[in-house]
């Protein structure tokens, strides 16, 4: 079905901007709601939970190694309940593309574009991912390889001409209300972390697969890092204001001012962030048209991608009427939904999986 391969590297590439790419925009403010100027401290202590999806991940991969849970899981579940299962997945990851298909149509109209209509912002968006989706799993992560400098440096670039306008007393006194606030904090970012979950789709397919446990860690400690670095950089700026803002990222840029010559670089950051939107949907794109392939047992996952496509702009606007309605799914249901479908799921099916492995071995020997 996938004849390519990706080097460990390329795969923590591809998975770094599918993290990023979206909580940069909206993590400071809603971490600053419950930890305000502890909110450093939530990014680290969610990602414990991209560390244990990773290790989860692995061990699984380490059973079933050419295979992807929609085609393990009836191994484990058998057909039937392999099915059901399957099914459940893709009714997840579906629905989270037109979610994050609006939530980009939502930015790029309500920010930039407003005179746009919003179906051909989305649109387009999903037609240059269908592209790269159909050139398969190498031309992807050549794509996320391609725009990761970009990325990196873009961002770098904006904290450093935001410097100057850093106040460091906005987070202090540190802890005033104890370490509560910041696992409060920690609870939505976990959310994102939990998609690391998205590697049981990639390491298949890895030229150099005893490398896939270290280098999905490392992109975990990458994005942490990134998190945390945004989350000071807009409190620095905008202090305790930081919460109130939809954007804050956005917010915050808007102080660049050097030489009354490089200012007003929203521009900027919309590009950056489009380019990791591009990659993050790219990601999720794949993985849905492969494991639609392999949950109808086709032989290529090409003919799935088109109607797909279709599928994911119709539900963007099904799903979520309105950008608060997806700004209150992000908040309250997607921390419990995602922590379930790729986190508590794929632990059930390891343990599963585990059990069934050495009462088979036990019943051999005996």
């Amino acid at each position: 079905m996938e004849k390519g391969k990706i080097s460990s590297l390329q795969m923590a590439i591809m998975m770094y901007p599918t993290i990023v790419a979206t909580a940069i925009l909206g993590v400071p403010a809603i971490t600053a709601t419950y930890a305000k100027n502890d909110l450093w401290l939530s990014p680290i202590l969610a990602s414990f939970i991209g560390v244990i999806t990773v290790y989860i991940v692995h061990q699984l991969h380490k059973l079933f190694p050419n295979q992807t849970v929609i085609q393990f899981s009836e191994q484990i579940m058998g057909k039937v309940g392999g099915k059901m299962l399957g099914f459940l997945f893709l009714f997840f990851y579906i629905p989270s593309i037109g979610q994050l298909i609006r939530s980009y149509g939502e930015f790029i109209v309500g920010s930039f574009l407003t005179k746009t209509p919003i179906s051909l912002v989305m649109g387009s968006m999903v037609l240059l991912c269908a592209f790269v989706v159909n050139g398969g799993i190498e031309v992807l992560g050549r794509v996320a390889e391609l725009f990761f400098p970009i990325f990196i440096i873009g961002l770098i670039i904006l904290i450093t001409l935001l410097s100057p306008d850093f106040e460091f007393k906005n987070i202090f006194p540190m802890f005033e209300g104890g370490i509560m606030p910041s696992i409060k904090g920690a609870i939505v970012p976990s959310a994102w972390f939990t998609e690391f979950f998205l590697l049981i789709f990639l390491l298949p397919f890895l030229a150099d697969q005893e490398k896939g446990m270290k280098y999905g860690m490392m992109s975990v400690f990458a994005v942490m890092m990134t998190l945390v670095v945004v989350n000071l950089t807009v409190y620095f700026v905008l202090g305790e204001t930081t919460s109130s803002k939809v954007y804050p990222l956005m917010n915050a840029v808007r102080y660049i001012s050097l030489a009354d010559f490089f200012e007003n670089l929203e521009s900027i950051t919309m590009a950056l962030w489009i380019l990791g939107a591009f990659v993050k949907i790219s990601v999720f794109y794949y993985v849905a048209a492969l494991g639609t392939a392999q949950w109808l047992n086709l032989s290529d996952y090409r003919p799935v991608i088109w109607p797909l496509g279709i599928l994911f702009v119709e539900f963007s606007f099904w799903s979520f009427p309105s950008a608060m309605e997806t700004s209150r799914y992000d908040i309250i249901a997607f921390p419990i939904y995602g922590f379930l479908m790729q986190t508590v799921i794929p632990l059930f099916l390891l343990v599963i999986a585990v059990v069934r492995k050495r009462f088979g071995k036990k019943s051999k020997s005996s």
